[in-house]
């Protein structure tokens, strides 16, 4: 999995939530862990915005499908 990729973002996310349910953690870990994890998901918001901006529009009218991709992104 390509570090700074959103699948890997989710599994590190995922990774942090484990740490903070097991309730082992002290106060200080578990900010630290809670600041690393919302950078993910920012992260991980950020490429879902780039990646929707890259998504081809398909509409259709009639018995035509029209592509449109938007080359400003």
């Amino acid at each position: 999995m390509k570090k700074d990729s959103f699948e890997y973002n989710i599994n590190e996310i995922d990774i942090i939530i484990e740490k903070l349910d097991n309730g082992e953690l002290s106060l200080d870990e578990s900010i630290k862990e809670y600041e690393k994890a919302m950078k993910l998901l920012k992260k991980s918001s950020d490429l879902l915005n780039k990646a929707e901006g890259k998504i081809i529009k398909v509409t259709s009218e009639k018995d035509e499908i029209n592509l449109e991709v938007d080359e400003n992104v």
